[in-house]
Formats: C-alpha cells, sequence, structure tokens
C-alpha cells in the first residue's frame, strides 16, 4: 500500500541531542580530546576576561568558540557566516559545539571580535600544545626524530594592491593592476589589502603574495609537533626550523643525554644551517644538494642507516600540509595579516593532529582484538 505524502510534527520530543549522533561517529572521539584539552586551558580563559565582580555581560564561551572554529576546520566550512548558517539546522555542529536544539546561533561578528582576544592570549598555540601532550601521553611520539619543512600559502590579496610604497599620499593607483615592463620588489612595492604578505615565488611557481608556514614532526606516527607562519622569504624556512628544532630539545628531559636527528629536504642543505644543528647535538638528516656544489652534510651521516630512515620518513610531513590545504582551507587564506594567519595555520595542524590521534587509536584497538 503507498503510503501518504504527509508531514506530521510532535509537539515535543524527549530525546537528547546526543541521541542524533552516531555511537560510532568519528566526531565522538575527537569531542573527547577536545574538551580535555580545553578543560585544561580554563585557567588560561579565566585570565582573558575581567572578573565577575566588575559586572558586564557574560561573553560566549572560549570553549565553544575554539570548538566552532575547529569543526570549521574538520569539516571545509567556508566562512563564519557559512558556518552559523550550517550551525542554525546541523544537528551534528550543534552537538560539537556545545548548543542545544533551541540555543540561539551567534552572529558572524563573533568570531571577528573574539579572534583578537585568542590571538592575544595565544589561546589557539595553547590548544594545540595541549593536543599535542595528548599524543605524548599515548606514547605516539618518539621525541628524538623529527623532520622539518615549509608550504607557500596564498594571501587574501591580489597584484593590484601590490603598489609603490612611496606613492603620493591619497594616491588610489587605479592603473596598479597594469605592471607589464615593470620592476616590482618587496623592497620598493608592498599590498594595501594586506602589508605583511610578500610577494614571493618558489621553483617554477608564479610570483604571488604569499605567506609560508612551517611544521615540525615526530617521525614515529608524523604527527605534528610544532607551526607557525612567516612572512616569505629565501631564509624563513631554515630560521624557522632552528626556532622549532630548539623549542623541541628544550622540551626534553635535561637529565637524560638523547641524540636528536632533523630530517629535511635539500632547500636546507646550507653550511650555517648544518652547523647551527652540530651545534646543538642535533644530527642533521637533511638531503644532500650535489647539483653543482658540495653538500654541508657530511659524508659520514648521509651513509648512516639513520639517515636513509629520516629521509624516508620526512616525506609525512607533506600528508599534513596537503591536509590543511583542501580540508583546512589553507591553499589560500580567508584572514588577512600575519598573527591571524598563524592563528588559523595553527588550527589547522591541531585538526590535522586530532584526526591522526583518531585514526591511530582505531588502529590500536583493532590490533587488541
Amino acid at each position: 500500500m503507498r503510503g501518504a505524502d504527509t508531514f506530521t510534527e510532535s509537539l515535543l520530543t524527549m530525546r537528547h541531542l546526543d541521541d542524533f549522533v552516531p555511537a560510532d561517529h568519528p566526531l565522538r572521539v575527537i569531542r573527547v580530546m577536545v574538551n580535555k584539552a580545553l578543560t585544561n586551558m580554563d585557567e588560561l580563559f579565566a585570565r582573558m576576561y575581567a572578573a565577575d565582580i566588575k559586572g558586564g555581560r557574560p561573553s560566549i564561551a572560549s570553549e565553544k568558540l575554539l570548538r566552532a572554529m575547529l569543526i570549521q576546520v574538520l569539516y571545509s566550512v567556508r566562512s563564519e557566516r557559512q558556518l552559523m548558517e550550517q550551525t542554525q539546522y546541523n544537528l551534528l555542529f550543534r552537538w560539537f559545539i556545545g548548543l542545544a536544539m533551541d540555543d540561539a546561533v551567534w552572529v558572524p561578528t563573533v568570531f571577528s571580535k573574539n579572534r583578537e582576544c585568542l590571538i592575544e592570549h595565544d589561546a589557539v598555540i595553547e590548544f594545540f600544545n595541549q593536543i599535542v601532550q595528548q599524543a605524548q601521553e599515548q606514547e605516539l611520539l618518539s621525541g628524538e626524530h623529527f623532520s622539518v619543512d615549509g608550504t607557500l600559502i596564498q594571501a587574501w590579496a591580489g597584484h593590484k594592491s601590490f603598489v609603490r610604497k612611496d606613492r603620493p599620499e591619497g594616491d588610489d593607483d587605479t592603473d596598479a593592476g597594469n605592471f607589464k615592463d615593470q620592476k616590482r620588489s618587496n623592497e620598493t612595492h608592498e599590498s594595501t589589502t594586506d602589508g605583511d604578505a610578500r610577494l614571493y615565488r618558489k621553483g617554477k611557481t608564479a610570483s604571488e603574495l604569499r605567506f609560508m608556514g612551517h611544521t615540525l614532526i615526530d617521525n614515529r606516527h608524523g604527527l605534528v609537533v610544532s607551526a607557525v607562519v612567516t612572512q616569505a622569504d629565501g631564509y624563513a624556512e631554515r630560521e624557522a626550523a632552528k626556532v622549532m628544532i630548539n623549542d623541541a630539545r628544550q622540551a626534553l628531559p635535561s637529565d637524560e643525554p638523547i641524540a636528536i636527528t632533523l630530517g629535511a629536504d635539500k632547500g636546507y642543505d646550507a653550511k650555517e644551517f648544518i652547523q647551527a644543528q652540530q651545534e646543538t647535538k642535533v644530527l642533521p638528516h637533511v638531503a644532500q644538494n650535489k647539483s653543482g656544489r658540495q653538500s654541508a652534510v657530511p659524508d659520514v651521516i648521509a651513509d648512516s642507516e639513520g639517515y636513509a630512515i629520516s629521509q624516508q620518513k620526512r616525506k609525512l610531513i607533506e600528508q599534513g600540509f596537503g591536509w590543511a590545504k583542501t580540508v583546512g582551507h589553507m591553499r589560500q587564506v580567508l584572514v588577512r595579516g600575519i598573527k591571524k594567519v598563524d592563528q588559523m595555520f595553527v588550527l589547522a595542524m591541531a585538526g590535522y593532529n586530532l584526526t591522526r590521534l583518531r585514526s591511530l587509536g582505531q588502529i590500536r584497538l583493532q590490533g587488541q582484538m
């Protein structure tokens, strides 16, 4: 018998929001890890806002704001406006963020107003560190063998905004798009849209206004243990690598002499970089660049078994970059300013780590069966 095309809605429902989320949904495991990290950040959140005795309207909980920003990364939502639109009718989003069925969603400007506060207190960086700490507690990090690399991030600015620095005040330079036969460089020109972006090219790519993102991964499972964004130039990769590997070394127990290795591609094969690593007791497992030059990496290191393993493992770093650019919308950022770009890049890498931790946890469960 044919069913009737009718729509009957109950006046009341007795189901919880949690009932609508499948028991085996991937976000369940991720939300547990996220909530644990946010709980450990309670003191930081308390310092971000004025004391209750001063009065005022309560702000939107920072925990909910970070969960919303994370769900935007995990589900490749293009903008905060679209995120709030989808949260209005998406029960999964409401459950993950912590909004009840009848809670009103926020206006998109909430993200713009609160982003500066999160940047000022390094809340996203602390969240990222908490996720890395959970990986350490699960013994998923070696703490000894690392790989480093950088990737280009296209800025939210176009060539027409790249105009001369010494232009007359009030000159809109309406003909800025016509730059044929003109010499332009970061020394003489700047972007009026994003002053932190730099005109840069790498390899056979075209010159674009870009930033440069850097990550340091642990070789055991390819988890990102450090991430940062810098201005794009020819020295940024090596300088960022020095800072990140130094931070990783300082995090190790000081009473244990541990040999650290650092894998990298040919772009890091520079004499000053190799010497800097050796001075800090880091073995530079950097790919040798012998194209018309002598490599700075000693042959003794290059012929070792550990060097071959590092060269194989370092390719795992590309998985994080690929995920961030395709899923995390980091191919071309939708924010302006290096601090905001850095915040989104670190959050994207935190999202990548969460998906990896969930997958690694599933593998462990299957191995125990």
